[in-house]
C-alpha cells in the first residue's frame, strides 16, 4: 500500500471513529499537534483522539487533495463536524520506514 492509500485509510478510521484502527496505523513514538492538542507517544495520542470522539456525535473528513513528497503526505481536506459544521484543514503527515504514521501536524484554514 502506497503512503497515499494509508493516508486515505488513516481519514477513514479516523472517520469511523476506530481507535484500534489507528492504533494499528501510528508508530509507538507517534506525535499529534494541531491548533488545539499536543501529544506524543501512541497511548497519548489516542487518548486525545478518543476525547475528540467523545465529544462528537459524527465526524467526517473529505479529503480534497493528497500530495507526497518522500515519506511525507500533505492533505488538504474538509471536516464534517456533527452534520452541521464544516472546517477547512491542512494535514502533514510522516510515516516512518515501516510505513506507520510517526508525526500529525493538522493546521486550520
Amino acid at each position: 500500500m502506497n503512503l497515499k492509500e494509508l493516508t486515505l485509510k488513516y481519514f477513514n478510521t479516523f472517520s469511523n471513529k476506530d481507535v484500534d484502527g489507528l492504533r494499528e496505523l501510528f508508530s509507538c513514538d507517534v506525535s499529534l499537534r494541531d491548533w488545539e492538542i499536543s501529544a506524543s507517544g501512541i497511548e497519548e495520542v489516542i487518548n486525545a483522539n478518543q476525547k475528540i470522539f467523545d465529544s462528537l456525535d459524527t465526524i467526517s473528513v473529505v479529503p480534497i487533495e493528497i500530495c507526497q513528497t518522500g515519506n511525507i503526505t500533505a492533505s488538504e481536506m474538509e471536516i464534517h463536524i456533527n452534520n452541521s459544521e464544516s472546517i477547512k484543514v491542512v494535514d502533514i503527515i510522516e510515516f516512518n520506514s515501516d510505513c506507520k504514521i510517526c508525526a500529525i501536524r493538522a493546521y486550520k484554514g
